[in-house]
């Protein structure tokens, strides 16, 4: 998608915001692109070229030239695989399986989910430029992901939303960010869990960059619903359904509350009973399954809802619990 040029004219309510965020919001771009064209030359205040960092004031006229939209890094890789169960021109929702990385990154320069849909031909090179890196990436590593809204990490499997361009993929972004996401997971946890709601703060754990912590004195409200599905043999399942969306809430959640998630490498342990024990290790991962999204249509504005059912190898390890 390519903009047009705009004049922009600071209102009494912008007053103060910094230039890239004023822009950002007027255009529903990300911050990183506007950045972008600031570095470029092709933003200007009151005819006068600018910082990112600067601030707007009321009356002020911010010229926009958007520059063409930066190609994505990544590339196609057919082999990837995973099932679409919608597409339009604005999303894609598909269902990932467990152990496939959403994007390119650290550690994984491919073989990604980013990696597979760039291979069916649902993105357009042209179409994409760096993401705002609002989970805490920089412009060069979402340079990476194009499409990417929210994530689902590696061990867990379910349903994903994808944005096709630039617009869609801020409008989703917003929803995120205001909490208005349906979604609702099941997990197997050992242990005897219990329903209720669980709000807590949410950080890094000083202990370990690699992990999360709801024992931190500041950071971000995390709010997960837990309902008990079912009693099963060292372990219950349940569903939890999500107020906030935190980097491993429901995992964090879990685990700080005694019950952790069965197979999670990171926040669990070999469960003591040999015959959970031997189910997490047939499973290979945290049985953890995004079941339920909803969302608004960024075109239609439109309720939309997906389900998918949790894969086999979960349905296997209830099976065997329920034994």
């Amino acid at each position: 998608m390519t903009l047009s040029p705009i004049e922009l004219v600071v209102s009494r309510a912008a007053h103060g915001t910094r230039v890239d965020r004023f822009v950002a919001g007027a255009m529903r771009v990300s911050r990183s692109e506007v950045a972008r064209w600031i570095d470029g030359g092709r933003v200007t205040v009151d005819a006068a070229e600018c910082e990112a960092s600067a601030r707007v004031r009321e009356g002020q006229r911010v010229w926009v030239d958007p520059m063409p939209p930066a190609q994505t890094a990544a590339e196609a890789d057919p082999a990837v695989r995973f099932d679409v169960l919608y597409v339009d021109g604005e999303v894609i929702v598909l269902d990932k399986p467990a152990g496939l990385v959403v994007h390119p990154g650290r550690g994984h320069a491919g073989g990604t989910l980013v990696n597979g849909l760039l291979a069916l031909g649902l993105f357009r090179h042209e179409d994409w430029a760096p993401s705002s890196g609002g989970d805490g990436g920089s412009a060069d590593e979402t340079h990476l992901r194009p499409g990417i809204v929210h994530r689902l990490d590696k061990g867990t499997s379910g349903v994903l939303v994808v944005a096709r361009h630039a617009a869609a993929r801020e409008a989703l972004k917003a929803q995120f960010q205001a909490h208005t996401i349906a979604r609702a997971y099941e997990a197997i946890v050992v242990g005897a869990a219990k329903g209720g709601t669980i709000a807590t703060m949410h950080g890094r754990d000083p202990k370990g960059r690699m992990r999360f912590t709801a024992r931190v004195t500041s950071g971000k409200r995390a709010v997960t619903h837990v309902r008990v599905v079912a009693a099963l043999r060292g372990a219950t399942h349940v569903e939890c359904r999500l107020e906030t969306g935190r980097t491993h809430q429901i995992r964090v959640h879990m685990a700080e509350s005694g019950t952790p998630v069965l197979g999670d490498p990171l926040y669990g342990r070999p469960p003591r009973d040999a015959r959970v024990r031997e189910v997490a290790i047939r499973l290979g991962h945290q049985a953890l399954h995004a079941r339920m999204l909803g969302f608004v249509h960024p075109r239609t504005g439109a309720t939309m809802t997906f389900e998918s059912p949790p894969p086999p190898d979960f349905a296997e390890a209830l099976s065997a619990l329920r034994a």
